[in-house]
């Protein structure tokens, strides 16, 4: 058995905030933000909008393009570092509002990384026969644990939500995940955190209210990321018996222009194969990359892969991981 992909979808909320509109910082400063990470602008919530909205707008979007119902889903994943609330898992009002009744619900937190996770947990169980179809989410509303004040993350972050649905077979008729690879490395932990609203900081007992914020320490986060993407491409295409030379599409998290860049440097593989649309988006957490692969299909002919396919995450934990997709064989069609 194996996990094909039946459908993707994504959603990113209408209100666009260009560099320009970031009005807090100095002119000065503002055309930094694009030479800094080529970020021109990201999408942001409305106050009424929280995860679970977003999710539900790409989840929608997903079942429509396959033309499944909610209710012939197993079981639905959720990625997601921004929670409506701490309890209940958002994925579980997810699961109410689309009407998927008969699916089991839960959220998957691995930062920036957790879309990948959640691919490879929903695969682990499809292959085992634990399931038949999984809805796989990702959806974050990033922008409300930012400071504004803070010019070193509020400009680099969006909002927006990216769906995949998964389907157990012994004869794919769609890209199939190949290969999975997952790493973390706690020692990581503080290089990028929140502190404050979990069981070692209730908001309740601290009194800066920075500590509600999403803080970074840029210049290891960045090394750490180039380097770790850089060898995901050889642990995939080593675990899936690929040269690089062969592959067409690399869909990676969107956290900065030059990380990619220096990725696509270092693997010897030409930039034009790597998606890029942060510059549009800004960096929206676990699901830049669903958001960034739904996309890529959109502007493919006949919204088909045209060769094999990665897609990597890496983020906060620390954590990163990274799926191979192979196309079916013509003898399994």
């Amino acid at each position: 058995m194996v996990s094909q992909i039946l459908s993707t979808g994504s959603y990113l909320p209408e209100r666009v905030v260009k560099n320009a509109d970031l009005t807090q910082f100095s002119a000065r400063v503002i055309h930094h933000i694009a030479l800094k990470t080529g970020v021109l602008e990201r999408r942001r919530a409305e106050d009424h909008q929280a995860t679970s909205d977003l999710a539900v707008n790409a989840a929608m979007r997903c079942l429509c393009q396959a033309g499944i119902d909610a209710t012939d889903l197993d079981g639905i994943l959720l990625a997601t570092s921004t929670p409506d609330q701490p309890m209940p898992a958002t994925s579980a009002i997810v699961q109410a509002r689309i009407g998927a009744r008969n699916a089991f619900a839960f959220d998957v937190n691995a930062a920036c990384t957790g879309s990948i996770v959640a691919m490879r947990i929903a695969d682990t169980m499809l292959r085992a026969g634990a399931a038949r179809r999984i809805l796989v989410l990702a959806s974050e509303v990033l922008t409300r644990f930012q400071d504004p004040g803070d010019f070193s993350t509020y400009p680099y972050f969006g909002d927006g939500a990216g769906a995949v649905l998964l389907e157990a077979t012994d004869r794919p008729h769609k890209p199939f995940l190949a290969q999975a690879i997952l790493h973390t490395d706690g020692w990581g932990a503080d290089l990028i955190r929140i502190l404050a609203g979990g069981s070692r900081a209730p908001f309740s007992q601290f009194q800066d209210p920075r500590l509600q914020y999403l803080q970074m320490t840029g210049r290891p986060v960045f090394e750490f990321a180039i380097a770790k993407g850089t060898e995901l491409i050889e642990e995939l295409c080593q675990a899936s018996q690929l040269n690089k030379c062969t592959l067409r599409h690399l869909v990676l998290h969107q956290a900065n222009r030059h990380i990619i860049s220096k990725i696509a440097q270092n693997s010897g593989i030409p930039e034009e194969r790597f998606m890029i649309n942060l510059d549009r988006y800004g960096n929206t957490g676990a699901a830049s990359p669903l958001i960034a692969f739904d996309e890529l299909l959109e502007c493919l002919p006949g919204h088909q892969l045209e060769g094999p396919a990665f897609i990597i995450g890496f983020g906060a934990g620390l954590t990163w991981g990274g799926l191979s997709l192979a196309l079916p064989q013509p003898s399994t069609l």
